[in-house]
């Protein structure tokens, strides 16, 4: 079985193509962010494209007003929950990587969603804990995470305190590449992703879909 993104591997693959072709319906700024977004060497990093379309079509089927981003690189998909939510909605996004983030702000602008995006540059566990200490908690509708691996769970956590019921938590690379079927105790990334899964298919305190779209992604809806 081949998961793959469209930008990656996938980009040889006719079927995946054939669904690309066939179902993309992107906003002409997220097209142009894409495309400098694939001039840097690290673009695998990039949300799919037609994950990235899928996750703002979940967002906006609930309505989505408060959403949360962990993880953000040049903040394609942080422009494509913006775009969903309504004028007076704010995405919270995370990162700590100002080089890339800096790529995305002035496709945000020509998009005119800047306003509506919250965009903190330091640990995503401290922006967590900030809007927890603040009282936000259970205030959010969507969440996705797409940061260091490791503190995946972790991420997990602060967000599920985060979400409102009926909320949804979307997950990346839960197959990340197949490693996940044997993991090497040494590959502390693939143990977490593998352990989190694991987890999750045991915590009834979520309902659960794991989907093999991009590297795998997970969707925790809150109970």
């Amino acid at each position: 079985m081949s998961i793959s993104k469209s930008h990656g591997e996938g980009k040889d693959d006719p079927l995946l193509q054939y669904v690309l072709k066939h179902s993309m319906r992107e906003h002409p700024v997220l097209k142009q962010l894409r495309l400098k977004s694939m001039e840097d060497s690290g673009n695998i990093m990039m949300v799919a494209c037609e994950q990235s379309q899928f996750m703002a079509n979940l967002a906006k089927l609930i309505g989505a007003k408060k959403a949360l981003e962990i993880g953000v690189y040049t903040g394609y998909n942080t422009l494509n929950i913006a775009l969903i939510l309504p004028d007076d909605g704010v995405l919270v996004a995370c990162d700590i990587m100002e080089e890339y983030t800096n790529i995305g702000k002035p496709f945000w602008k020509e998009a005119g969603v800047e306003k509506k995006i919250d965009l903190r540059i330091q640990p995503a566990l401290k922006t967590l804990d900030d809007l927890l200490a603040v009282g936000e908690a259970e205030t959010f509708d969507f969440a996705f995470i797409d940061a260091d691996k490791v503190n995946y769970d972790n991420y997990y956590e602060k967000c599920l305190q985060l979400l409102r019921k009926g909320g949804i938590i979307a997950i990346d690379n839960v197959l990340w590449g197949g490693k996940v079927l044997n993991p090497s105790p040494g590959d502390a990334d693939t143990v977490a992703i593998d352990k989190l899964n694991k987890k999750l298919h045991r915590d009834f305190r979520v309902s659960l879909s794991m989907l093999t779209v991009g590297d795998g992604l997970t969707l925790a809806i809150k109970l």
